[in-house]
């Protein structure tokens, strides 16, 4: 009887948490850029450097690489020089969509993915500084591990970011998860003894 009992206040105790689950609705804090095709770097905004990739659907002689210039232009055949910097992916999207609508294509559907953002860099107390490649999903224990790890004098516990958009270091405290963007500078302090 005991057994019996003991289950059935599971089951209940189980269908609570199921009811408030769903009362909760849909988890946050994954909310990525809509629309934009092939990114896991949500809000991206493009800039100098930056490669993508646009695929016009059924125009394979439009489709393409693409490098963003120091103007934050790409040049695409039939419209010119398009301005995406500073633009998301899906903000590039519906531009080129707008620009061959204009006259060259009927009802063009357009994405853009990002294939190769602007490299990073570290400097300070690891052992090989320099400039290395972005790539989706970075963290910057991977950066720091990339640049053949920590020297003895290093401040692991915190360090410096200075995005390529701001031009103001801040202290961060380093966790495993603290994410690295395209055209970021991590600097490495001495730790004091």
């Amino acid at each position: 009887m005991n057994l019996v009992r003991t289950t059935m206040m599971a089951i209940a105790a189980l269908g609570v948490a199921v009811l408030g689950a769903c009362a909760s609705g849909p988890a946050s804090g994954n909310a990525k850029d809509p629309g934009a095709a092939g990114s896991s770097t949500p809000s991206y905004r493009l800039g100098s450097g930056d490669e993508i990739k646009v695929t016009v659907f059924g125009e394979a002689d439009l489709s393409g690489a693409y490098v963003v210039d120091g103007d934050g232009q790409i040049t695409m055949p039939l419209v010119g020089q398009v301005v995406v910097g500073k633009l998301t992916l899906s903000e590039t999207s519906t531009n080129l969509e707008n620009r061959l609508k204009d006259g060259w294509l009927r009802d063009p559907k357009v994405t853009a993915e990002l294939v190769k953002g602007r490299p990073y860099y570290i400097l300070g107390e690891v052992n090989k500084p320099g400039e290395y490649p972005f790539s989706a999903g970075l963290t910057v224990m991977n950066a720091i591990a990339s640049a053949g790890d920590f020297t003895y004098r290093a401040d692991k516990v915190r360090i410096l970011i200075k995005s390529a958009d701001n031009p103001n270091e801040r202290e961060v405290d380093l966790t495993p998860t603290t994410p690295v963007q395209p055209g970021d500078t991590i600097r490495i302090r001495e730790r004091f003894f």
